[in-house]
């Protein structure tokens, strides 16, 4: 983390009570204290409480999710503390059309990494300052990593391996797969009101922690996330079994970027792949 935790810390505290004294927002959603050392989403609403906001290394949480959750939707405008990476998944909410601009005041921290060791997404970010956010909170952050330097390591593990050793491979990594919807609960790109897994009529997925049905449900989500997944990495952080799912949709994010020279959430304006459909593409698929 930055050299200058306290002080940002500090600015932190003073950022959030002016926007709510002055009205600019409702609730500011950020980290708070915990009994243990770790630290949890937390949301003021009260200049006086601002207090509770920390700024650590354990900050790790990607809080964009609950900017899609009703309970938070209805506080609008809200103030919300992010992280570069962070931004880039507002950047798909607002693309999205799941919330707009004007709901959402960002307040953009400078970022040596998070997590004790550092997350490994942390060695490979190339945003250790978010852009493009209404306040911006002093300190010096580490040096941002070159682009495309390792980003895609595990994928090319495993792309490395032939078809009959990748099959062991996730395999046995489904097989642990509990059904738990972790991944699903913590993405901010997963956000329907009802999903595909809890569907009867057909029913899609199989719902019995079995091969079959793990696999549907790895895959079928990962499909739904490719041209969107962020790369926060928070699915494989709280996966209980220990599921490297940001190989899974590394892959996907790799497909993408070699066919349509697209990385999800790096700016608000560039159009998605597969949400955008054109009739005068020069594509054949009328895809951009």
């Amino acid at each position: 983390m930055s050299e200058v935790t306290n002080d940002m810390q500090t600015a932190i505290h003073e950022t959030a009570a002016r926007l709510l004294k002055e009205g600019r927002v409702n609730m500011v959603v950020g980290y708070g204290r915990t009994p243990s050392s770790e630290a949890a989403p937390v949301f003021v609403r009260s200049a006086e409480d601002v207090e509770q906001l920390v700024w650590n290394s354990q900050c790790v949480f990607n809080l964009a999710t609950y900017l899609s959750r009703e309970p938070i939707k209805k506080h609008f405008p809200v103030g919300i503390v992010v992280k570069g990476c962070d931004r880039r998944a507002i950047n798909m909410l607002l693309k999205e059309h799941v919330i707009s601009r004007e709901d959402v005041v960002l307040i953009g921290v400078p970022c040596s990494g998070v997590g004790e060791p550092v997350l490994k997404k942390c060695l490979h970010c190339e945003v250790k300052v978010p852009v493009d956010v209404d306040e911006t909170i002093p300190g010096t952050p580490a040096e941002a990593a070159a682009p495309s330097e390792g980003r895609y390591a595990d994928v090319e593990t495993i792309e490395a391996m032939s078809p009959e050793a990748r099959w062991d491979y996730w395999s046995a990594h489904f097989d642990r797969c509990i059904r738990c919807y972790a991944c699903r609960q913590v993405c901010p790109m997963c956000y329907c009101k009802r999903c595909i897994a809890e569907k009867s009529e057909p029913q899609w997925i199989e719902t019995s922690p079995h091969r079959r049905g793990n696999f549907a449900w790895n895959a079928i989500r990962a499909f739904h996330l490719t041209g969107r997944c962020v790369g926060c990495g928070e699915c494989e952080r709280v996966c209980p079994a220990g599921i490297p799912l940001g190989q899974i949709n590394g892959k996907m994010g790799k497909q993408v970027e070699q066919r349509y020279d697209y990385r999800a959430g790096v700016d608000a304006e560039t159009r998605t792949p597969f949400t955008t459909y054109d009739l005068a593409s020069d594509n054949d698929e009328g895809i951009l």
